[in-house]
């Protein structure tokens, strides 16, 4: 368990016309800070190819955001119902995107008042030449969010569905409807597997034309995949930050990125806090497997990482959670990480990692503040007084983690 941590340490004063509402016309003109040995430059990220080290490895996540918010007019002219996928319920993200037919999420319900019990929403939609009829049922409440169950005729994917009929589902702060451009500018260039409902903002930066010139140099590439869920903009509403609950999300792993993991070049840097929550969580789970190798099904609860063994080599954690995959004679698994990388962790995978400037006592501020300690005050301040554009849409900074916070076991 970490040491009690007051969330007022990590607020700070972010005025609105600092958060950026919408994207630069280029994403490679984003400033980029970079932070390395305590001090801080300023740079332009498509110059990024002369901060990096030759032979390290970048690591990406593909996951693809989805059009997750639905609107359903329940009368003409009458305030639409408004939902908002969630998650899928009771099976992985892939598995949802997938099903044909029916499928029950996890949602948020805007205007929930005015579904009355038994009501079924219904909207007609046109994929190619086929006019198609989407229903929506209420199971009812679970936790603060509603059970709900879609169902639709015809051959037809949920993630084709949603691709239809959804909106882009843009962070709240940036207060306003999306637009057209939101469906190319709020998703990364590499993004590959439709599942999240947030964008890895980090990677909004990258360009094809950048990934060629990073493979020129010989740094290498890695993907992997973490759905990004709403709960990344759930705020810490409690005074000591042990006694919030860190939301889960789904990790999809391969066994063959595990073994592109253990063969990778040195330093290790992660595009995005997603990216880096993967990796930290997959030696983590590399850990318990290494505990108890018959568990049927490995996740990670949120306070694992400080009650574990603090002993085990990276190549050994994630050489263990390789073979657990492969004594399944599986090729990949999906589990769930509720990790929380607060300050007081040491990093065990990662030597550094890209990412934008986020939200005042946010736990994307927390990951920050253990990657480079108390410094993430003055990283902030001079991004503040260097017109640096804040939050999803905005610039993107370079931290390398001291190694005072780093683990590295032989």
């Amino acid at each position: 368990m970490i040491s009690p941590l007051n969330i007022q340490d990590y607020r700070y004063d972010l005025p609105e016309h600092r958060i950026a509402k919408f994207p630069l016309e280029k994403r490679e003109l984003s400033k980029l800070l970079r932070y390395k040995d305590h001090e801080i430059s300023d740079h332009c990220f498509k110059n990024v190819i002369e901060l990096l080290p030759a032979n390290s490895t970048l690591v990406f996540n593909n996951t693809r955001v989805v059009q997750a918010r639905m609107f359903f007019e329940k009368t003409a002219g009458a305030k639409p119902i408004e939902i908002f996928c969630l998650e899928p319920h009771k099976m992985d993200v892939a598995g949802a995107m997938a099903t044909k037919g029916k499928v029950v999420f996890t949602c948020l319900v805007g205007n929930a008042k005015r579904w009355t019990n038994g009501l079924t929403l219904q909207r007609k939609i046109t994929i190619g030449q086929e006019n198609i009829l989407l229903k929506a049922n209420n199971l009812g409440r679970e936790d603060d969010a509603f059970l709900i169950e879609f169902t639709w005729d015809g051959e037809f994917h949920f993630a084709e569905i949603l691709e239809m009929v959804g909106k882009v589902p843009l962070p709240p702060y940036l207060n306003r409807n999306s637009q057209d451009q939101d469906k190319e500018r709020y998703q990364t260039v590499y993004a590959k597997h439709n599942g999240s409902v947030a964008a890895p903002t980090a990677g909004l930066h990258f360009t094809p034309n950048l990934l060629v010139q990073i493979a020129s140099k010989n740094i290498a590439v890695l993907e992997t995949t973490l759905h990004v869920g709403a709960g990344t903009f759930k705020p810490v509403s409690t005074e000591d930050v042990r006694e919030h609950t860190m939301h889960a999300e789904e990790i999809h792993i391969t066994a063959d990125f595990l073994k592109q993991l253990l063969a990778a070049q040195q330093p290790l840097f992660c595009v995005g806090t997603t990216s880096a929550r993967t990796l930290e969580s997959l030696y983590w789970l590399g850990v318990k497997v290494l505990e108890n190798p018959a568990l049927e099904t490995v996740n990670l609860a949120q306070w694992d990482a400080y009650t574990l063994p603090q002993n085990i080599a990276a190549h050994k954690a994630i050489s263990a959670l390789l073979k657990y995959i492969e004594a399944k004679n599986a090729s990949h698994i999906f589990t769930q990480t509720q990790l929380i990388i607060a300050p007081g962790y040491l990093f065990r995978m990662i030597d550094g990692l890209f990412t934008n400037f986020h939200q005042p006592g946010s736990t994307l501020i927390l990951l920050v503040a253990a990657a480079i300690g108390d410094e993430w005050k003055d990283v902030y301040n001079h991004a503040l007084q260097n017109n640096y554009r804040f939050l999803s849409y905005g610039d993107s900074s370079l931290l390398f983690i001291p190694p005072k916070n780093k683990v590295k076991l032989d």
